[in-house]
């Protein structure tokens, strides 16, 4: 079987680079083997343009936003769904401090960051006791459609191998590689974690890290907002809801916790003035690193080896943008932006 391109993985940053392949009209092959715990497929779809304490951009928002909107608009278009939500975030100042930080934030960023007219117009849904601010846009992609749906299109069409990737069956040189009975020009990982033990980037600065998320059912919760005190609160779809996430550096095993379970329906009982019912309970390591840039690009040695990878928290946002640059790359040899070309680690990965 004769390709132009195998990509390892179809989460978030596989499925963007099969989609802009495909749109090119090259010739591609995924291999992947659904694993229902992968980040992509546990995380709500989020972006928040803003970030942190300080309550700052972040990285690159306004080119990404500029990009992705059209983006999965024209994604969903194709795939017969609504790919993306435009939702305001309502943020529930957690002390008298946090309250006067964000209004002084307010002043600076005058495109994302508003002060509401009602401090308490959702007194009746959530406990809160100095107001909340508001950041909008900000979007929900429709994560468990997109994936799903783009998967059987793969499959339809005969593109996808739904086994797990054994590294030991490449070969590969200077003229291509060879996987089992698939001869392609270039080899590209976007298998999540898994590429932190890939023999050829395993040298990157990968920074895993678990979250465990809640789903649970309610009714009387807002769908247009998206909820943050502590956690982050969004609908998925009608009265069923995810909360989320924590960050844990060191872990056992990626499975859920007892203590996130019983801490997060500690805080939904003090969160919200309305009855719910927990109803389901997940656990990722996200593909998170040191620099939280992404990983794009070719091996400096293996020239026909790459990555789209390393996006951590910020899959949906960075995942669109950067699998594009790495097409373009691919296709008109573009350069990939600097700050995410894996070039700027040539020499660990040369060690």
């Amino acid at each position: 079987m004769q390709t132009e391109f195998l990509i390892v993985g179809q989460g978030i940053s596989g499925t963007w680079l099969s989609y802009y392949l495909d749109k090119a009209n090259r010739s591609f092959i995924v291999i992947d083997n659904e694993q229902p715990n992968s980040a992509s497929r546990v995380a709500a779809g989020i972006i928040n343009p803003v970030t942190g304490r300080r309550i700052v951009k972040t990285w690159m928002i306004d080119e990404l936003l500029a990009f992705l909107v059209s983006a999965y608009e024209e994604l969903g278009n194709k795939l017969g769904i609504k790919a993306i939500d435009r939702k305001s975030l309502i943020d529930f100042h957690p002390t008298p401090q946090m309250k006067i930080a964000f209004d002084e934030r307010v002043k600076e960023n005058t495109d994302l960051l508003f002060q509401p007219k009602d401090q308490w117009q959702y007194q009746e849904t959530f406990n809160y006791d100095f107001g909340f601010g508001e950041v909008d846009p900000c979007y929900v992609i429709n994560l468990k459609e997109i994936l799903p749906v783009w998967r059987k299109k793969l499959l339809s069409s005969k593109l996808l191998l739904e086994e797990n990737f054994e590294a030991e069956e490449l070969k590969h040189s200077n003229t291509g590689i060879t996987y089992k009975n698939i001869k392609a020009e270039k080899i590209i990982f976007c298998d999540g974690i898994n590429s932190s033990l890939n023999p050829f980037f395993k040298n990157l600065p990968f920074a895993l890290n678990k979250g465990e998320v809640i789903f649970f059912e309610s009714s009387g919760i807002p769908s247009t907002n998206i909820f943050k005190k502590g956690m982050m609160l969004t609908s998925i779809e009608s009265n069923f809801y995810w909360i989320g996430s924590n960050y844990l550096w060191e872990f056992p095993d990626d499975q859920p916790t007892e203590q996130f379970r019983k801490q997060t329906e500690l805080l939904l009982k003090i969160w919200l003035r309305i009855p719910f019912k927990i109803v389901d309970h997940k656990a990722s390591v996200r593909p998170a690193n040191i620099e939280r840039r992404p990983f794009v690009g070719f091996h400096p040695t293996h020239k026909n080896i790459g990555i789209l990878n390393g996006m951590g928290t910020k899959g949906c946002s960075l995942a669109p943008y950067f699998a594009k640059q790495l097409t373009d790359h691919l296709i008109n040899n573009k350069e990939i932006l600097p700050e995410a070309d894996i070039k700027r680690f040539t020499k660990i990965l040369t060690r």
